[in-house]
C-alpha cells in the first residue's frame, strides 16, 4: 500500500513522500515558528517532503510571510485565495495541490503539534491508510468550549451512521489513496474530519496532547462553531427531518386525544375550555411550525448550493518552484 521511495521522480523533480497542508488566516505572528517547527519534525523523517500553506484570504501581514517563506524554502508552496473562502475550503484546496504520497493535514496556530507528524508517519508506514491525532489534553480551552465540544461530538455520533471519532481535529495523515476519494468529492458545505471517516480505509489514532494558541485570536468564535455543527449535522444526518415527522405524528395523536378528552367533558359537565388556553396552544404549534420550516430550509439551502455548481473555492496565485502560477 505504502510506496516510500525517495528517489521517485516526475520531470526531474523528486515527488515528496509526505506534504503538510497547512490554511493559513492572518497568522503573521505564528507562522515563522510554525515552519521552523514543522521543517525540523520533516527533515527528521529523511524524506522528501513539502510544506503547502493555503492563504484563506488573509488581511495582515500573512501574504508577505509566506512569499518570503517561499523565496527562503522551495520546499515551500503557497497557495493563496482570491477571498476568504473558509477553512475547510482551504483543507480542500491543500489536497488538490499536495503532492505527497501522504498528506497531513494541520492548523497553523501551533495547537496542534507539528512534533507528532512523525509518529503519524510512522502508523502510515506501519499500514495504515488514515491516521488521525487525538486530543489527550486540550490547554488554554474554556469549560465551555469543552463542553461543548463533548456533547457535539457525542450528539454527532448518535444521529449518524458515520463513526467519527470522538476528540478529533483536522490533524490527521492520509494515505494518497483516501487523498484522491476526498479531492473527488465536491460538495459544498464541507466537514472534512467527517467526510474522511465516511471514506473509510484503515483508520488508527495517535494520542497527543493540544496546546494553547501561540499567538492571535481564535479564527472559530461561537457563531462560526455554530455554523460549523450545523454543517456536520445537516451533511451526515437526516435526523432534524426524522424529528419534525415524529414530532407531528405525537402532536396529532395528543391533539386527538385532546378532542375526545374535550367532547366528553362538554357532554358531562358543559365545560368549556377557554380562550387562553386555545390561544396558547396555537402559539406553541405555530412556533414548532416555524422552527422545522427552518431546519427544512437550511437542507434546501444546502441543495441550492449544490445545484449552482459554483467552484469550492478561487486561487489567485500559486507559488511555487520559484515562479507565480
Amino acid at each position: 500500500m505504502v510506496a516510500q521511495r525517495s528517489d521517485i521522480t516526475v520531470g526531474m523533480a523528486v515527488v515528496p513522500v509526505v506534504t503538510v497542508v497547512a490554511p493559513v488566516y492572518n497568522e503573521e505572528e505564528t507562522l515563522p515558528h510554525f515552519y521552523r517547527r514543522v521543517i525540523a519534525a520533516l527533515e527528521d523523517l529523511g524524506e522528501p517532503f513539502e510544506l503547502v500553506l493555503v492563504n484563506d484570504g488573509s488581511s495582515d501581514g500573512s501574504p508577505d510571510v509566506l512569499l518570503r517563506l517561499h523565496q527562503r524554502d522551495s520546499r515551500v508552496r503557497v497557495v493563496s485565495f482570491s477571498r476568504n473562502f473558509g477553512h475547510q475550503a482551504a483543507i480542500s484546496a491543500g489536497l488538490e495541490h499536495a503532492r505527497g504520497q501522504a498528506v497531513v493535514i494541520i492548523d497553523s496556530d501551533l495547537q496542534d503539534p507539528p512534533e507528532v507528524i512523525p509518529e503519524l508517519v510512522a502508523r502510515w508506514q506501519a499500514g495504515a491508510e488514515v491516521v488521525y491525532a487525538q486530543r489527550a489534553t486540550r490547554a488554554g480551552e474554556t469549560r465551555f468550549k469543552l463542553l461543548t465540544a463533548a456533547l457535539f461530538y457525542r450528539l454527532i455520533a448518535r444521529i449518524t451512521a458515520v463513526n467519527i471519532p470522538r476528540d478529533t481535529g483536522d490533524f490527521r495523515l492520509l494515505d494518497r489513496a483516501v487523498v484522491n476519494q476526498l479531492v473527488a468529492l465536491r460538495e459544498h458545505h464541507r466537514f472534512m474530519r467527517g467526510l474522511s471517516a465516511w471514506v473509510g480505509f484503515r483508520q488508527e489514532a495517535v494520542r497527543y496532547e493540544r496546546a494553547e494558541r501561540f499567538a492571535g485570536a481564535t479564527k472559530y468564535p461561537l457563531r462560526k462553531m455554530l455554523r460549523f455543527s450545523l454543517d456536520a449535522i445537516t451533511g451526515f444526518s437526516y435526523a432534524p427531518l426524522q424529528l419534525a415527522s415524529t414530532l407531528g405524528f405525537a402532536l396529532a395523536g395528543i391533539s386527538l386525544l385532546a378532542i375526545v378528552v374535550a367532547a366528553l367533558l362538554r357532554l358531562t359537565t358543559g365545560a368549556i375550555v377557554g380562550q387562553a388556553s386555545t390561544l396558547i396552544m396555537v402559539l406553541l404549534l405555530g412556533g414548532i411550525q416555524l422552527i422545522f420550516l427552518g431546519i427544512i430550509g437550511e437542507y434546501l439551502g444546502r441543495i441550492y448550493d449544490e445545484v449552482r455548481g459554483r467552484p469550492l473555492f478561487i486561487v489567485r496565485e500559486v507559488l511555487e518552484d520559484g515562479e507565480r502560477r
